[in-house]
């Protein structure tokens, strides 16, 4: 049987690891996308925030995958794995504890965050947590004075998701790459919240009547016309 040298060896095994690092970066990057915490918000009613709590995630989620090369973990599962950590949705997560929900989740890497309105003056700070060192890799935030208009949530969570695609070294979207981001108003995102809220609740009515109002608001709202369906 002939033996296969030292100097033969590489020459098998290179195309192998090459193989093997074509489909690793060909593959999706699955990040979950935990609840946001509302430190400290006035100048509308509280559920309003509370429902904030939930649409801002849902919202960040939706331009992440905007990008082909991310996957979002199901909502359905982090919030699993946030409850089995025995933790509010609401309450400040620590990087430890969202590394693993993450885990839990199926992801690669995590996002939690926190917000405030200031009574129109809006501030988003996201955390981007690699689950399997429980690291945080960058803290990203619309600290730009000139998008912090609440009128611009839209604009400011489109700009959060290009800082986390930019963190994780991914490249940009072909839609952000040409500088074509959809304008959602925030009277349909404020109704979409209230609707992921009421039906978190059980409120399949109500939430119902949340997700028209962000549709007659924009009708091109996808994620909107996809909570009807799920409670009609």
């Amino acid at each position: 049987m002939r033996r296969i040298t030292g100097s033969i060896l590489p020459c098998l095994v290179a195309p192998f690891a090459a193989i093997s690092l074509a489909v690793a970066q060909s593959a999706p990057v699955v990040i979950a996308i935990l609840p946001f915490e509302d430190r400290g918000s006035y100048g509308q009613d509280k559920e309003v925030f509370r429902a904030l709590q939930l649409g801002i995630p849902a919202t960040l989620g939706a331009e992440l995958v905007r990008n082909p090369r991310v996957r979002v973990a199901d909502r359905a599962r982090v919030g699993q794995a946030v409850r089995a950590e025995a933790r509010h949705p609401s309450s400040r997560m620590d990087a430890a504890t969202a590394a693993k929900v993450g885990s839990q989740a199926g992801a690669r890497y995590a996002v939690t965050g926190n917000f405030a309105d200031f009574y129109g003056k809006f501030r988003i700070d996201a955390r981007v947590i690699d689950v399997q060192s429980g690291q945080i890799l960058k803290v990203v935030s619309n600290n730009d004075p000139a998008l912090q208009d609440r009128a611009d949530l839209s604009r400011i969570i489109q700009a959060l998701a290009d800082k986390i695609i930019g963190a994780l070294s991914l490249a940009p979207s072909t839609e952000a790459a040409a500088g074509q981001a959809r304008s959602v108003p925030t009277e349909a995102l404020t109704q979409y919240s209230l609707g992921l809220l009421q039906e978190s609740q059980g409120e399949r009515g109500k939430a119902a009547e949340h997700y028209q109002r962000a549709l007659t608001a924009f009708p091109e709202y996808a994620e909107a016309r996809e909570g009807m369906q799920r409670v009609r």
